[in-house]
């Protein structure tokens, strides 16, 4: 295929595609809806174009079934919808996105994914930082977005909510709480994009592709992004992709299968123990991260949608990805310090209310086995035939730790329905079950 046969247009597509995918809100904060849609809507034209013409490579019965249940599910949802018009954006918008991670999925390696997110991650955190201290030292007063969002807003004639600035010119005041947004306008979003950034630069350090003067450069500048977010649910998440990444590492020195299975199991108890005891005590922990018990206002939210939720609890509302403001009975739903809400901030509760239980199984199922099969992908020795076993290596181990980080985010937040969430896990899904299709660089 001509448009990825040269190894730098494979790469300049890979990285324009992450670009965009994981700095959603800065184009739309710089450049408009308008402009971002065109974007989007131009990748996933290549993207299918990319799945036609390596239509040799993939097929359906190949995908995840857990995936392709998923995806019928919310299609056919258009059918019994409270809001099908809402329902056909939402569609359009995650096909693009499933057809774009499709693409990807089929036509790149683990490695080449690795160097490009790496990429990607350098652009947006630099960016992120600039950002900052272009706002604290020239502009000294908080940024609204160049294209305002007034939708959003529940009373779009007042002044501009905090929650919705684009910087709140708070990076001279990290000591006394202060959370910078960076470029993607949001404190969450930019404190999981360091977490991200933090595996794939320690991946490509332990990997020696990259100089160690440079490793150690960007991870500290990831680290110092993430405190400066101070995000307590990618704090969670952190606190998971370590623990995640010890096992690995212990498991892999085990010398015999019963070893390296008492270890699987140990650990396995071990995250089920410390998860009961988190929820028991849950006011501590809260605490600890300096959350309220009701985690900012989200228990709220989550009673609103449940007992939404509860009036069509086997196929729910119909899909949306996003919730639609303008859409019954998204307007209103759930409000917080001004600003209309757009998601459950609960993967599990918006997926119960749009597509019912049976949209939960069928996502708990694409979710639970992902993170099983690149858990396997990164603690199975590796073999090249019956027999011949080969040495573990630094990039099986990043798959399962993205996974980690995306399964603890989707308790408070609901990107993974969506964008970067729903981008990565679909990769991430697809090239586990069948590595084979554009090769797992050893």
């Amino acid at each position: 295929m001509r448009l990825l046969a040269s190894p730098r247009a494979r790469a300049w597509f890979l990285s324009a595609s992450l670009l965009v995918i994981l700095g959603g809100d800065a184009w739309r904060y710089s450049f408009g809806w308008g402009v971002f849609v065109t974007l989007a809507v131009g990748l996933g034209a290549v993207s299918l174009y990319i799945l036609i013409a390596n239509r040799q490579r993939w097929s359906i019965g190949g995908l995840p079934y857990p995936l392709i249940a998923f995806m019928a599910l919310a299609t056919l949802s258009l059918a019994w919808s409270f809001y099908p018009g809402a329902t056909a954006l939402g569609l359009l918008n995650t096909w693009l996105t499933v057809i774009g991670a499709l693409a990807v999925a089929t036509s790149f390696s683990w490695q080449e994914m690795l160097d490009a997110t790496a990429r990607a991650l350098r652009i947006l955190l630099g960016l992120s930082i600039a950002f900052e201290l272009l706002v604290a030292t020239i502009i000294r007063h908080p940024v609204a977005p160049l294209a305002p969002q007034p939708e959003l807003t529940v009373n779009p004639d007042g002044p501009l909510p905090i929650m919705l600035l684009w910087s709140r010119n708070v990076l001279f005041d990290a000591l006394d709480g202060g959370r910078i947004q960076g470029i993607v306008g949001n404190a969450n979003h930019l404190g999981f994009l360091a977490l991200l950034a933090l595996i794939v630069f320690a991946i490509q350090w332990a990997q020696g592709t990259t100089k160690r003067f440079t490793s150690i450069t960007w991870l500290a500048l990831a680290g110092l992004t993430l405190f400066l977010a101070r995000s307590a649910t990618v704090t969670l998440a952190l606190v998971a992709v370590i623990v995640t990444a010890t096992a690995i590492l212990i498991i892999r020195t085990r010398r015999t299968s019963r070893s390296s299975a008492v270890a699987q199991i140990t650990f396995v108890a071990l995250t089920a123990a410390a998860i009961a005891a988190a929820l028991m005590f849950r006011e501590s922990v809260f605490a600890l991260l300096s959350k309220s018990e009701d985690l900012t206002g989200r228990a709220e939210i989550w009673q609103n949608v449940s007992e939404l939720a509860q009036q069509r609890p086997g196929f729910g509302w119909g899909w949306v990805s996003v919730w639609m403001p303008w859409a019954e009975p998204f307007a209103g739903l759930a409000q917080r310090n001004g600003v209309v809400q757009v998601q459950a901030h609960d993967v599990w509760l918006d997926i119960w209310l749009q597509l019912g239980f049976v949209g939960v199984a069928f996502f708990g199922a694409l979710v639970l086995t992902t993170l099983i099969r690149t858990w396997s992908l990164a603690t199975d020795r590796p073999q090249r035939a019956a027999g011949e076993r080969l040495a573990f290596t630094a990039s099986s181990v990043w798959p399962v730790l993205v996974m980690i980080a995306l399964a603890v985010q989707s308790i408070p937040e609901s990107r993974l329905l969506g964008e970067y969430g729903l981008y990565l896990l679909v990769i991430i899904a697809v090239k586990a079950k069948r590595p084979d299709w554009a090769g797992v660089r050893q």
